[in-house]
């Protein structure tokens, strides 16, 4: 693993393997690793064994953070790939309306600000 990968990780902190997401969300583990296949959600791989993991951020009670899908869409359409994306969602933002990162501001159910300074990177 690369320092940038173990960088990440540490970024992000808390991970949910496959069966792990699925189960946060009530589905099957295929139906779960179909989210990541199909870019729903972001996936990385983290640990000692590499294995494919999402943020633990993107679960919200038994469902995804709320206005995770479109930002992922807004960051690719940014041409960012996932690990970017990981890393501009989990770096702290001090010139955001409210402290932390653009994840903070998505579980604060404020995602118009986080889709609009996503939006601007395209440029």
């Amino acid at each position: 693993m690369t320092d940038d990968a173990n960088d990440l990780e540490t970024l992000v902190g808390e991970w949910l393997s496959i069966p792990e997401f699925g189960d946060a969300l009530g589905i099957p583990q295929r139906q779960a690793r179909r989210l990541v296949d199909d870019k729903v959600v972001l996936g990385h791989r983290v640990g000692p064994n590499n294995a494919l993991s999402v943020p633990a951020a993107f679960v919200e009670e038994d469902h995804l953070l709320t206005g995770l899908e479109g930002t992922i869409t807004v960051l690719r359409d940014a041409r960012l790939g996932d690990a970017e994306a990981l890393e501009w969602l989990f770096t702290t933002d001090p010139t955001l309306p409210i402290d932390g990162s653009p994840i903070t501001m998505l579980q604060a159910h404020r995602k118009a600000e986080v889709r609009k300074r996503a939006s601007e990177l395209a440029f």
